[in-house]
């Protein structure tokens, strides 16, 4: 044994010493270039994470949603229900409802007249799924996406469901879904965000969105959305003040930059490492933003895929197409906000414009993804905070109604990053009340989110104020079902 032992020891010459370590610091070397930021702490040492790391390989790299805010009806889009058509005025049974809250709007109702969809059903698709005639687009599509009909929320009003959408909490100050992922990925892009806000307004009853949706909450500032307006500076305060020019700009950020790390060396607080990276992210974006946001210089073909919006600023068309381009130029996460689905009343009226709005566009961006490679790589949702009631609020007409929110199960559709394509997930009972197979809870999907993109959700966790969060609280389960 000890022979063994001294013609090991032999084998160790200083010529494989050195050839060894050599090897070794070229693979430090490679290991900072394809992820940069491996070896840099962020933050506190217990929540410190090598941006750009995942827990394991990904099945997308970066997430478009779609969000319409103020809840889509479910029953006019998505999960076609011909028995409320045929018991239309009749009250919904007792034992479907089975004594569930409702919204204030509806709570002193003693009847709840079921009412069918006004608009046509049709199957497309070899899945042979039933989609409205108000998405003419999205059927076309139907066998790039993956539309789940039994997502279940906990909340019933607007701003707390959207709030638990977009942070995995009903109350504030929770770091939202594209601050988590930048927390946990850092960006791809060092002149661009990795995290993006996009907002577009639709023609029927809106619901606002704050700017809690896209907070960093706890996490470092670094990591909060940055928010592209339609205006002439798509973001603001980006350009030179009046009389400085790029030279005197980058003299000033180096002097400021010193001052911060003179700050930060003497009181050690992490904000200021944040606020020298802000400043210079801002300054490489004055560059790479102009050229991205200038939609003209787009080909025909394209503005043609996306309609004639597609090049009105603000609009949902042109920020569809923005979100390609930030997502191809490496944006972690795009979110778009488009507002406009509360159809409490006038309904048969107002879904049908909200729907040409999106229909379009949304379907152009898979198709745009797709001919450009991209789509298995980005993981695009479509969908809104709850569903809508079976039952009318309100007076049945011949030719109107509406719909309360309904929370127990609606419907949204996902496409590309690692999601089956061509499938409709979960079945509601014949009422479109309740799920009767395969439940999806926000927490699920965003588990799920995370998992797609290499991070277990489980082990993605900030510590704050003595207590581990993380963006699935202590809930989630992964929908196996739902990836390829």
């Amino acid at each position: 044994m000890q022979n063994d032992l001294n013609k090991y020891r032999m084998n160790v010459s200083r010529r494989k010493f050195l050839t060894g370590a050599g090897l070794g610091l070229g693979t430090i070397g490679l290991g900072s270039l394809l992820v940069p930021g491996i070896f840099k702490k962020g933050g506190a040492e217990e929540n410190a994470l090598p941006l750009g790391l995942p827990h394991f390989a990904p099945k997308a790299k970066r997430v478009i949603y779609l969000f319409q805010n103020g809840a889509p009806s479910q029953l006019e889009s998505f999960d076609y229900k011909p028995l409320l058509t045929k018991m239309q005025g009749k009250d919904l049974p007792a034992e479907i409802r089975m004594g569930q809250r409702l919204t204030g709007m509806t709570s002193n109702y003693d009847k709840f007249p079921l009412v069918g969809s006004k608009f046509a059903f049709s199957q497309h698709g070899q899945s042979g799924a039933w989609i409205s005639e108000l998405f003419p687009n999205i059927a076309r599509i139907a066998d790039d996406i993956c539309i789940v009909k039994t997502v279940h929320t906990d909340a019933i009003n607007h701003d707390p469901a959207l709030t638990f959408f977009q942070t995995g909490a009903q109350q504030g100050n929770r770091p939202s879904m594209g601050s988590w992922l930048s927390y946990g990925l850092g960006s791809e892009n060092k002149n661009l965000p990795s995290f993006c806000v996009l907002l577009s307004k639709g023609k029927g009853n809106g619901q606002g969105v704050y700017s809690k949706l896209w907070s960093n909450g706890f996490l470092d500032s670094s990591h909060q959305g940055v928010v592209f307006s339609s205006g002439e500076d798509p973001v603001l305060y980006l350009k030179n003040p009046e009389g400085q020019d790029k030279l005197s700009r980058r003299s000033m950020l180096d002097h400021i930059g010193q001052l911060n790390e003179m700050a930060y060396e003497q009181f050690g607080d992490p904000e200021i490492a944040n606020k020298i990276q802000q400043y210079e992210m801002a300054y490489r974006m004055q560059t790479a933003v102009p050229e991205l946001t200038d939609i003209t210089r787009e080909p025909d073909h394209i503005i043609r895929l996306y309609g004639a919006d597609a090049l009105v600023p603000g609009s949902f068309a042109a920020n569809c197409l923005l979100a390609r381009k930030l997502s191809e130029s490496g944006v972690r996460f795009v979110q778009l906000y488009h507002q406009g689905w509360d159809q409490h009343g006038n309904l048969v009226g107002e879904m049908p414009m909200q729907a040409k709005d999106v229909d379009r566009a949304s379907a152009a961006l898979i198709t745009d993804l797709k001919q450009r490679g991209l789509l298995d790589e980005t993981l695009v949702i479509w969908g809104g905070e709850f569903g809508r009631t079976n039952y009318s609020q309100g007076m049945i007409t011949k030719d109107n109604y509406g719909r309360d929110h309904h929370p127990r199960c609606f419907s949204i559709w996902m496409a590309g990053g690692g999601i089956k394509p061509g499938i409709v997930y979960g079945e509601t009972d014949e009422f479109g009340y309740n799920i009767v197979k395969d439940p999806v809870s926000v927490h699920d999907l965003h588990a799920t989110l995370l998992h797609l993109l290499g991070l277990n959700h489980e082990q993605l966790t900030y510590k704050h104020l003595g207590r581990r969060y993380r963006l699935t609280d202590i809930e989630g389960q992964l929908i196996e079902g739902l990836m390829a």
